[in-house]
Parts: C-alpha cells; sequence; structure tokens
C-alpha cells in the first residue's frame, strides 16, 4: 500500500491527500484504491468517498472522466452524482461517446450516469448492456431503464423468465431484481419452482423485496425461497449473505412466530446446514470475523429451537413444495414408500436413495419404482442402488 493510499484510507492526513487525487487527477492512486476494495472495511471506504467528494468542484469534476477507467461499487456513487451535478451537454455528449465505445468499467458508471440524465440517445445502449456478462454493467442498467420507467424491457424480462434456458432465465431474475418492481414476484416464484438453478434464483429474491414482507405476503413461496437459499449457502451464495438476508432475525421469526410443518422443515435443513457450515474448516476459513460469528450464532440459534421433529414427515407428500428437503429428515418408512409410486420421476430417485440410506430398498420397492420410471438414466441409477 502506496504512502498516498495509507493517508487517503486513515485518520490523519487524508485532506491533502483526496485534494491532490482530484485536483491532479491522480489515475495510478485511483486504480490502487479500486485494487484495495476487498482489503478495506465498508465504513473506511464511506470515509475514502467522502472525503473525495469534498474536493470535488466546478473547476475540477472533468478530471472525474479519468476516473472511470476503473469502476467500483464503493465510488460510483460520488462520481456519479458529480458528473451529474455538473452535467452539460458537452459532458453529456462524452458520457454517451464511451456508454457506446468504452470498456465495460467505463459504461458502467454511464450507466449510472444516464439513470439520473435521461437522453433518448442513452436508450438504446441501456437496452444492449441490460444482459451484459460484466453484473454491475448489468445490474446498472437495469435499475437505470427502471428510472426511465420502461415497459418494454420489464415485459421483455417477464417473457424472458419463461425460457427452457435456464441461464437465460436467471438473467432475467437478475434483471428483474435490479429493476426493482415488486409486481414481478409472483412471476418469478413460478420461474423457482420450475427452475434447475433454483438456489441462485432465491438469492435474488430479497434484493426485490426483505423476506419479512414476503413471509406476510408470500407465506409458502417466502419459506421456499429461504430453504433454496440455505441450501445454496456456502456454494452457490457467499456466506456473508446472511447479513443481506438478515438470516438470523428471519430464523428467530420462525421459530417464535410460526407452529407448522413446511415452517419445521426449513429450520430442520437450516439447522443441518449450519451444522455443516460450522464443522467444517473450508467453507469459514476465508470468510471474516463478522461473518464467522455471525454463522455460529445462527448456529446456536437453530440447536436451541424446540419441537420440529413432531412435524418430521407431515411433508411427505408429492404435492409439497418441501418435499425434497422433508425426506433428508423423514423417518415414517410407510410414508417414504408411498412416494416410489409418485408421477415425479427426479422424486422417486430421491426416495429410492433415502429408502437405501435406511436400509429399507428391498427388491419390492425397486420394482415399484423401476415400473413408474421412463427415464434411462434414472432407471439405471436405481438398478445400480
Amino acid at each position: 500500500m502506496s504512502e498516498n493510499l495509507k493517508k487517503l484510507t486513515g485518520k490523519f492526513g487524508f485532506e491533502p491527500v483526496a485534494q491532490h487525487l482530484v485536483n491532479d487527477c491522480d489515475i495510478a492512486l485511483f486504480q490502487e484504491l479500486t485494487e484495495s476494495e476487498s482489503f478495506l472495511f465498508d465504513f473506511v471506504k464511506q470515509n475514502v468517498a467522502d472525503r473525495i467528494g469534498a474536493q470535488i468542484n466546478e473547476n475540477n469534476y472533468k478530471n472525474l472522466i479519468e476516473f472511470l477507467k476503473f469502476y467500483s461499487p464503493s465510488y460510483e456513487d460520488v462520481i456519479v452524482s458529480a458528473l451529474v451535478k455538473y452535467a452539460d451537454e458537452d459532458l453529456t455528449d462524452l458520457m454517451l461517446e464511451k456508454f457506446e465505445n468504452g470498456t465495460d468499467d467505463e459504461k458502467t458508471y454511464c450507466a449510472r450516469f444516464f439513470g439520473a440524465i435521461q437522453d433518448p440517445l442513452a436508450y438504446n445502449c441501456l437496452l444492449a448492456n441490460a444482459y451484459a456478462d460484466d453484473e454491475f454493467l448489468a445490474q446498472n442498467c437495469a435499475s437505470s431503464l427502471a428510472l426511465w420507467k420502461d415497459e418494454k424491457s420489464y415485459n421483455d424480462a417477464l417473457e424472458k423468465l419463461k425460457s427452457a434456458d435456464e441461464f437465460e432465465k436467471l438473467s432475467a431474475v437478475k434483471f428483474l431484481s435490479a429493476y426493482g418492481n415488486k409486481e414481478a414476484l409472483p412471476e418469478i416464484f413460478k420461474a423457482m419452482r420450475s427452475s434447475a438453478m433454483a438456489e441462485n434464483i432465491a438469492g435474488e429474491i430479497p434484493y426485490i423485496e426483505n423476506l419479512f414482507e414476503l413471509l406476510d405476503k408470500y407465506y409458502e413461496n417466502a419459506l421456499l425461497t429461504i430453504n433454496f437459499i440455505i441450501n445454496g449457502l456456502g456454494e452457490i451464495l457467499p456466506l456473508s449473505a446472511v447479513f443481506d438476508y438478515e438470516l438470523f432475525e428471519v430464523f428467530e421469526r420462525l421459530i417464535n412466530n410460526y407452529d407448522d410443518s413446511k415452517t419445521a422443515i426449513v429450520l430442520l435443513n437450516a439447522r443441518d446446514k449450519f451444522d455443516t457450515l460450522t464443522e467444517n474448516d473450508e467453507y469459514l476459513f476465508d470468510e471474516d470475523k463478522n461473518t464467522k460469528n455471525e454463522v455460529h450464532d445462527i448456529k446456536k440459534l437453530l440447536n436451541n429451537a424446540d419441537n420440529l421433529g413432531k412435524y418430521i414427515n407431515d411433508e411427505l407428500n408429492e404435492n409439497s413444495p418441501f418435499v425434497f428437503t422433508a425426506l433428508d429428515f423423514a423417518t415414517d418408512l410407510l410414508k417414504i414408500r408411498e412416494l416410489l409410486k409418485s408421477n415425479n420421476q427426479t422424486l422417486i430417485l430421491k426416495t429410492a436413495e433415502v429408502l437405501k440410506k435406511l436400509g429399507n430398498l428391498d427388491e419390492n420397492a425397486k420394482t415399484i419404482a423401476l415400473l413408474k420410471v421412463t427415464d434411462i438414466n434414472i432407471k439405471s441409477i436405481i438398478r445400480a442402488l
């Protein structure tokens, strides 16, 4: 870390360095700052943003254009808000040129800029980059299109939710998450229920509406979202997301306010997951102290929850969206064996695997399963059990 960066991020001597950064357009220092993103605490980054903002004025704001080469979500607000404040026709034309021909980093700032400066000439650029591989760019385009109240892009995303292509479906969910229209939630829930990437989709939903409000409005779908989030934590979804989703508070509410089989299955799944997360160093090794403490606190909360076992077999019904999770904890062999007669071939396979684990997959059970299954691959797996 250079001496200037130490001062800029430290408690003393930051003002002249911030002044130098903006007035002298020190690109190298700004690049070093953005490359230190993951090593700085959030409050430090906010302090730096405030320090930079205090030095921007009508005489030096154009220097910020050079900083667009290095994107950072931590300094996006201070840079873009200053450019919007001093925007004129020349600056808008320059930003449009960068939006059309610049790097992804430059386009990401531009997308945010044109959320406020709604120049019709930027519209096609927003559409063209709304599904970019760069997630920051795609997100900024979607959120700016929402500010434009653009119905075309919103309706197109709703149509993409019906796609047979799982990646296209997920990209539509990410667009709708950034767009932020809560009216899209029923369609997103529908897509999640039928998706092979349900954990990824579930991870986007709380950014549209928080889990507490979802539990009030869409109880079963909210529980299902929480269940998929639990499944994805540590592998598909980062453990630090426990703070974004407020999982400690969510589980606390479920434990104290709900007494039904669906909630019990979700809490059992959560207890099992957080036991796994804390028993294996590979999950927590790279996490910061706050995340580690939160994960352990959640584990303690879940392990103190009572009477979850009384509902353990109640969701063993092929029509329950929680049946796959319920099978992981089920004990009623008769109810489990009944699921071999299901019309869902994936559920039949899961049931056969559970019976095998419980030492109850006899030849009669295999025969029932194989008579119902038409998929060659699933048949082969069941025969091999």
